[in-house]
């Protein structure tokens, strides 16, 4: 007789940038989330014109500092800027000046951040879990304080974060000046 094996695979999270069975909206604000922690009533926000592509890539500014975004990322927000999704007869008929990158069914408004919880959780991507992993990898990497103003935050915040992470950078500093 056979026995059954006691390792089973461990799920994969699914990848919004990636992923074609979800919207696109959510795809977009899942990888958001996932890839530079950013809050998702911060996502909601983002005006069209955060969105710029050169020679060298595509980049999102968020906060101070544009971020390069992956390839696949950047053309969901390529297709996205173009043909955006929302629910507004009104915005389509007398157009609008405001061009959120999420636009809500409100004309001038962003979509809702609660209504965007719901439709991440709807598609196995919760915002909460995906910004925590990447908070504790981005603080993992280079000291809180890069961290903080690389995506905008208070630099206490990104410090209390490495210390959910365990990553303590007194002894690098100390190593840092006894080589100056």
């Amino acid at each position: 007789m056979k026995r059954p094996s006691t390792s089973r695979p461990e799920p994969t999270p699914r990848d919004p940038r990636v992923d074609d069975t979800i919207p696109r909206e959510a795809r977009i604000i899942g990888a958001l989330a996932r890839l530079y922690a950013v809050l998702v009533s911060r996502i909601v926000q983002l005006t069209t014109d955060r969105f710029r592509r050169d020679h060298n890539g595509a980049c999102l500014a968020l906060g101070c500092h544009p971020v390069l975004l992956p390839p696949k990322l950047a053309l969901l927000f390529e297709e996205q800027i173009a043909q955006p999704v929302t629910d507004s007869r009104m915005r389509q008929q007398f157009g609008n000046d405001v061009s959120y990158l999420f636009p809500g069914k409100a004309p001038g408004r962003p979509r809702n951040v609660v209504g965007t919880h719901d439709l991440l959780n709807q598609y196995g991507l919760p915002a909460l879990s995906a910004r925590t992993t990447a908070m504790i990898e981005a603080v993992t990497s280079p000291p809180p304080i890069v961290v903080a103003d690389l995506f905008g935050m208070h630099p206490s915040t990104t410090q209390r974060w490495a210390n959910y992470a365990k990553s303590d950078w007194s002894a690098y500093l100390a190593a840092h000046m006894a080589t100056k």
